[in-house]
């Protein structure tokens, strides 16, 4: 079963041909994004990896977390369910009325 991989503190020089040269030795990777701001296109910082087995997953977790890429220490762990972020459309903000400038 595919397992998805969160990758953090990532170069703004960074590319998806990098990083998939980074992870291809523990296994096959499924798909791989770079997250990337929409107005500049440059990199946020930060991406997602699915490796194709839960084995190759955790060996890249093991080895890459805190590997040292243009002087960043990478951030490699297991990325949380996505119903598990909170953003506007939570209930926190239901009750609140936004000024008018």
């Amino acid at each position: 079963m595919a397992k998805k991989l969160f990758i953090g503190s990532l170069p703004t020089k960074t590319t998806e041909q990098t990083l998939t040269e980074l992870f291809v030795p523990f296994g096959q990777v499924v798909s791989l994004t770079i997250i990337k701001d929409e107005r500049t296109r440059m990199s946020r910082g930060f991406g997602f990896v699915e490796m194709a087995t839960d084995e190759g997953a955790s060996a890249a977790i093991e080895k890459l977390n805190g590997f040292k890429i243009d002087d960043r220490l990478l951030v490699v762990k297991e990325a949380l369910a996505k119903t598990q972020y909170r953003g506007m459309n939570d209930n926190r903000f239901a009750n609140r009325r936004f000024r008018r400038f």
